[in-house]
């Protein structure tokens, strides 16, 4: 949960997140989080379509959103899911606005799900230059995996680094 922290960090201006239900339930943290963010039921097409409406309100009053497109969290050995979703691509094509992708290099290593492993240090962060969205549908696939293709090698660049810290 640390790439929520450093997004906020990162990113001063206002937007909103769009994350998966199960953090409301997280003491303390869940209580802001379902209050200041769009929280999706990702086992309910129903709740998916709503937020995705909601979302694109949220845009036309001028908030920026935060989507973590992976749809999940990858184990400790893996580097990314195999796959992004869709709506936050499909978002950027109809409402024809950049997506901004962003590489969380410590994150995983840092702060694993594991108590007993981790360390302090900083976290690396890359953001990488704007997406403009495709001229069409058809594009969105392809900017789908663009963005894929641009976290996934700077991830793998970083993995594949002896780190010192």
């Amino acid at each position: 949960m640390i790439d929520i922290m450093l997004t906020l960090a990162i990113f001063p201006n206002c937007f909103l997140f769009i994350g998966k239900k199960e953090l409301g339930a997280l003491p303390l943290f869940g209580y802001f989080y379902r209050r200041t963010n769009l929280l999706v039921d990702r086992s309910s097409m129903r709740s998916r379509m709503k937020v995705f409406e909601k979302a694109a309100e949220k845009i036309d009053e001028g908030y920026g959103l935060c989507i973590y497109p992976e749809g999940g969290v990858p184990k400790d050995e893996k580097v990314m899911l195999a796959n992004f979703k869709n709506g936050a691509f499909k978002l950027a094509y109809e409402k024809d606005i950049p997506i901004i992708p962003v590489s969380y290099k410590d994150c995983k290593r840092k702060m694993p799900f594991s108590w007993t492993r981790g360390y302090p240090g900083l976290l690396r962060v890359v953001v990488h230059p704007f997406l403009t969205p495709p001229d069409s549908e058809e594009g969105i696939e392809a900017l789908k995996m663009r963005c894929y293709h641009l976290i996934f090698e700077a991830l793998n660049e970083h993995e594949n680094q002896t780190v010192l810290a």
